[in-house]
């Protein structure tokens, strides 16, 4: 009963980051299976057995919140599901090692664009969205990113979340909303394959069951932090999250001793802490700043405010 509550707050956890951010379920919750000596295969497919309930939870709280961008969900998660698929039927068939140095090391450049681009540029996101023609790049973004989710654990988010960001298109609350939503055919893609290749021996039933408590009830918080939060905040803590995250694996896989990655990983998170605090600092100045701009064209508000 212990080990089920600590994977439910873990799961809630998870779930909060990923439905506010886009991203960070998979990868939470992944490498802390990974962490307690669970083999790859099975901690990949209890975590995305269990992000069929959370998708489904998390898809219903965005759209509730009016977070879905719902022209671009058919575009990504199709071809998303299929390759979850083939990403599943890959982890159970051979060992992959040297593509998470080169998808890391993609990420780590997306991260750091999408973190300038939301902490230099004053107005990041015009929010126009997709054209007809973007959209179609959305099938080949869906098929990597559902690829990469089932053969990692997680990194669908990381990778479509991230490279949406980074067009400047689409407002960071409707490429959080619309990802997560997609996230559930990715899941049944990816679950499809680990049964076909595995059956249900790949699963760890008391982990699932936690995760999905925790994910199910942290969706609807999620969903509502990700329609309040500012547009640079939001945008600043996704690229932070994609740098740190990614820049952990990059030092792991090229064998950077132990103490090295922990001093690095401080070095970056603390970074990544002061750019939220520029970014919640700058957010409320310019607040401040346009409604005393308000105020000052309006007569009657500033003989109020002299009394």
């Amino acid at each position: 009963m212990p080990t089920l509550l600590l994977v439910a707050v873990a799961g809630f956890l998870a779930q909060l980051v990923d439905g506010s951010l886009g991203m960070g379920f998979g990868v939470t919750a992944t490498t802390g299976l990974l962490a307690v000596g669970t083999v790859p295969v099975m901690a990949s497919a209890s975590v995305h057995l269990a992000k069929i309930g959370t998708a489904v939870a998390s898809g219903a709280s965005h759209w509730r919140m009016r977070n879905v961008d719902w022209r671009m969900v058919g575009w990504l998660a199709i071809p998303g599901g299929l390759g979850g698929f083939l990403g599943a039927t890959a982890l159970s068939s051979v060992a992959t090692g040297s593509a998470r140095v080169w998808m890391a090391v993609l990420l780590l450049v997306l991260g750091s664009y999408v973190v300038v681009r939301f902490s230099a540029w004053s107005r990041p996101v015009h929010g126009g969205g997709l054209t007809p023609a973007g959209r179609r790049w959305l099938v080949p973004l869906g098929g990597v990113g559902g690829f990469v989710d089932a053969v990692g654990g997680g990194g669908w988010g990381p990778v479509t979340t991230s490279t949406l960001l980074s067009t400047g298109r689409v407002l960071p609350r409707r490429t959080v909303g619309t990802v997560n939503t997609s996230e559930l055919i990715v899941s049944l893609g990816a679950t499809s394959g680990f049964l076909a290749h595995n059956g249900g021996q790949a699963w760890k039933w008391p982990v699932i069951l936690g995760l999905l408590v925790g994910g199910v009830l942290a969706a609807p918080l999620a969903a509502w932090l990700v329609r309040v939060l500012p547009v640079r905040v939001l945008g600043v803590g996704a690229g932070g999250l994609i740098v740190f995250t990614n820049a952990r694996v990059l030092l792991g896989v090229v064998g950077v001793p132990t103490g090295a990655t922990a001093f690095v990983s401080v070095v970056v998170g603390l970074v990544w802490m002061a750019g939220l605090v520029w970014a919640v600092r700058t957010e409320v100045y310019q607040r401040r700043l346009a409604r005393l701009e308000a105020a000052s064209a309006d007569p009657e508000s500033l003989c109020e405010r002299a009394r």
